[in-house]
C-alpha cells in the first residue's frame, strides 16, 4: 500500500510541478501586459524584443525627435495597432525654441502613423490659457499641432530634446 501511494504522490507532484513551470511563460506574458514604466523594458528584453529609443520611433515615423521631454525613455507601443503609450517620470512642461511650451501628464497616449500622432491625451499646450493637444501631425519643415484650434510651427524647435521643467499640476 505505501509503493502505491508513494507512486500516486509522486505522480500527482510531478504533473504538479509541470503545470507550475508551463505556466511561468503565461506569467511573463501577462506581466508584461500589467507593467508600465521603468520594467516593461525589462520583459520586453525576456521576450527576445529590444525596444528601440523612443526619439529613434519617432524619427522612423517622421515626426519631430524632440516632442517629448529628454526623461521620457519608458513607452509601449503596439505596431499592430500603433497605439503609443510614453511614460514620463513627473508632471512637467517643456519650453522650446519657438517660444511655445507643452505640458505633459505622467502618461501620454496616443495612435502613431506615418507623419502623425492622433487622439492625444496626456499633453497640453498654453495658447492663451492651457488647451489639450488632440493632434500633431508632420508637414515637411512645419509640425501641425490641434489643440481646440489648428497652429502650425516650426519643425526645427522641436529636433532637440529639451528637459522637462516639474509643475504642480498637469
Amino acid at each position: 500500500m505505501d509503493q502505491i501511494m508513494n507512486k500516486v504522490g509522486s505522480y500527482w507532484f510531478s504533473q504538479k510541478a509541470n503545470k507550475e513551470i508551463g505556466s511561468i511563460g503565461d506569467d511573463i506574458n501577462s506581466l508584461s501586459t500589467s507593467i508600465q514604466g521603468g520594467t516593461s523594458w525589462l520583459v520586453n528584453k525576456i521576450k527576445g524584443k529590444m525596444q528601440k529609443p523612443l526619439p529613434d520611433l519617432l524619427k522612423d515615423y517622421d515626426l519631430a525627435v524632440g516632442i517629448f521631454p529628454r526623461d521620457a525613455t519608458n513607452y509601449e507601443f503596439n505596431e499592430e495597432t500603433g497605439k503609443l503609450t510614453v511614460f514620463i517620470p513627473e508632471i512637467c512642461e517643456v519650453g522650446y525654441k519657438d517660444s511655445s511650451v507643452l505640458r505633459f501628464n505622467t502618461t501620454v497616449t496616443g495612435y502613431l502613423e506615418k507623419g502623425k500622432l492622433a487622439d492625444i491625451e496626456g499633453m497640453k499646450t498654453k495658447v492663451m490659457i492651457w488647451v489639450k493637444v488632440t493632434c500633431i501631425t508632420s508637414d515637411g519643415p512645419k509640425l501641425n499641432f490641434t489643440a481646440g484650434m489648428k497652429k502650425t510651427r516650426k519643425r526645427e524647435a522641436y529636433e532637440v530634446l529639451r528637459d522637462g521643467v516639474n509643475v504642480d499640476k498637469f
